[in-house]
């Protein structure tokens, strides 16, 4: 039997490879022009939330606003498809494009990942773990075109906190509900109490460090910005027409903070969170005492 696999060189294929990296730029291209009709530039030094394009009123639920912080995360959702639908077109069984070795590359990355951290069990966790990263890093990222990062909107990144918490109550439950109280009893009974404000403090302790990081370099990066321009206008300020107003202190230094602020700690935020998703969901399975469960059940039926 013969695969008719399309090769990079048809037309087909690379008319289908520019829509998709036209349907990875649209979303920010689109992003950036919302942000440039509809959000009011900063007068100064202003740090403020995501701007509310709009309330749609409802009949029960009350006032629902639309913020930059929804479109956003719609957004770069959709760029991350388009991306992924990018990376794996033209897969073929054997040798294939750069992208594919890319694709396979980060597929390999992503399953050792989970693989070292989690164990055997977890194993189908890669594509989950993958996205967790993915969403992360691109929301984060965002920032370097000027847009509202959604990581920097403590709602975002408390939802991403709160599913992880269901997970871990979820494999922690796969004993019983019997078992998981008694886990708050160990290692000595008298420090229950302790073991239930770990327990809800978790999704409070990762949404807060993934929010309060980014946020905090956004902050850091306008009030350098600033302070570099009110240096440039004491020191050059005396330089005739557009030289005096024109801000060089600005040049290069804040490039610079950006690199780190907006790109390293953007992906070094994703990474963590994604490790403590890991860990966290691992470290509460009692996989022990499943197995034993499991097989005492197969005894019984058998």
């Amino acid at each position: 039997m013969t695969h008719n696999i399309k090769q990079p060189t048809d037309p087909r294929f690379a008319l289908k490879d520019r829509l998709l990296l036209v349907g990875m730029a649209l979303p920010l291209v689109t992003g950036m022009v919302l942000k440039a009709l509809f959000v009011p530039p900063a007068n100064g030094i202003e740090i403020s939330g995501a701007h509310i394009f709009l309330t749609v009123k409802l009949p029960v639920l009350g006032d629902w606003p639309i913020t930059e912080t929804q479109v956003n995360s719609w957004l770069v959702m959709v760029t991350i498809f388009f991306f992924c639908r990018w990376l794996t077109h033209g897969l073929q069984p054997e040798g294939g494009t750069r992208r594919q070795h890319v694709a396979e590359w980060i597929v390999e990355q992503t399953d050792g990942l989970v693989q070292s951290n989690m164990g055997d069990y977890f194993k189908d966790f890669s594509p989950f773990i993958g996205a967790v990263l993915a969403l992360s890093a691109f929301s984060s990222l965002i920032s370097l075109l000027g847009l509202f990062p959604p990581t920097s909107d403590i709602n975002v990144t408390a939802g991403w906190a709160l599913l992880v918490f269901f997970l871990i109550t979820y494999y922690k439950m796969k004993c019983g509900p019997l078992h998981y109280l008694k886990s708050f009893g160990e290692p000595v009974a008298f420090l229950a109490p302790l073991n239930v404000i770990s327990e809800f403090a978790t999704p409070v302790s990762m949404a807060f460090r993934h929010y309060g990081n980014i946020l905090s370099g956004t902050v850091i990066s306008v009030l350098m910005a600033a302070a570099l321009q009110g240096l440039t206008q004491l020191l050059l300020g005396w330089l005739p027409g557009f030289l005096g107003e024109f801000p060089f202190f600005r040049i290069g230094l804040p490039a610079v903070l950006s690199v780190y602020f907006d790109l390293f700690s953007g992906c070094l935020q994703a990474f963590i969170f994604a490790m403590l998703t890991m860990l966290y969901v691992a470290g509460g399975f009692p996989e022990d005492d499943y197995k034993k469960k499991q097989a005492k059940k197969k005894i019984r039926n058998a």
